[in-house]
């Protein structure tokens, strides 16, 4: 079990000697913690400086509590401030967002079923860490899900859907301009949501945004990326264009297109961290994953 001061790497404690979030990612996990002031920049991600979380103290009903401290876990992972193999620790959740035993275990529970998760043995629970083959696996099932949306988009689309989209790419446009990794996080879920909803299809919407959650700790890597967010960015404004164009060939190569860089980025650390004898193997099975 790790202690106060280390994370888990593998089977053993390792002790925490890094000296910035990018070192800590590196070694595979650490307690870092976000930052208090918001909004969240990408200066603010490189500094050294670390900050104890603030209680919150939540005079709300339960499920109101459960959403907010999901919710905000959620955003820890997704931005890289907690890494695969993390523990999250119920007598620190608890002191953090000043819930009770019960009411963490449900917020835990939650992050399992979303994938951002898992429980281990004499261990407890972890921020969900995954194998090549795994992120392989996952991006085959997106690419496929979100490529048979996009071509059951009925085209040309309503004016005032456009306009919504637009609307909400005009925020997450703001967000990467000022550096604001929780509204673009949010609008660019927001975005997603409301451009797959086009196809009229619940279920596929459903299991899209399901996979989507599964991949946010693989996503933490070019989450903080301003070149990456920037790239998303633009492929957003890319899809708009197709949607007014009516060109569905575009709107399907842009949304295959859009999953590679956190996929590859994920990949391409876990074959820098393999031992010597294991990154021949990644490097096979990553040039094995499916390009089209």
């Amino acid at each position: 079990m790790a202690r106060k001061g280390t994370f888990l790497c593998g089977n053993k404690c390792v002790a925490l000697h890094c000296v910035s979030p990018a070192i800590a990612a590196a070694a595979g996990g650490a307690q870092w913690r976000r930052r208090a002031a918001k909004p969240h920049s990408w200066n603010e991600i490189m500094k050294n400086t670390l900050q104890p979380d603030p209680v919150i103290g939540l005079d709300v009903d339960n499920e109101s509590q459960v959403r907010m401290a999901v919710e905000t876990l959620e955003e820890d992972i997704a931005f890289g401030y907690m890494h695969p193999r993390e523990r999250l620790v119920e007598d620190e959740l608890r002191a953090r967002f000043g819930l009770k035993r019960h009411i963490v275990r449900q917020v835990l529970a939650e992050l399992e079923q979303m994938g951002l998760v898992e429980r281990k043995k004499n261990i407890g629970a972890l921020v969900k860490s995954y194998s090549v083959k795994e992120v392989i696996d996952l991006y085959f099932v997106r690419d496929i899900l979100e490529t048979t949306c996009a071509r059951q988009i009925a085209l040309p689309v309503a004016p005032e859907k456009l306009e919504e989209l637009e609307a909400i790419q005009q925020r997450h446009d703001d967000a990467v301009r000022d550096s604001n990794l929780h509204v673009a996080f949010r609008m660019n879920i927001l975005f997603h949501k409301v451009f797959f909803a086009m196809s009229d299809n619940t279920v596929l919407t459903e299991m899209i945004e399901l996979t989507a959650q599964r991949a946010h700790v693989i996503r933490s890597l070019s989450m903080v990326n301003p070149q990456t967010l920037e790239k998303a960015r633009r492929d957003h404004r890319a899809m708009i264009e197709a949607l007014r164009q009516c060109d569905q060939e575009r709107l399907v190569a842009l949304c295959r297109d859009h999953l590679l860089p956190s996929r590859d980025a994920y990949i391409e650390q876990q074959r820098r961290l393999a031992p010597f004898a294991e990154r021949a193997d990644v490097t096979l099975t990553l040039a094995r994953a499916p390009k089209d």
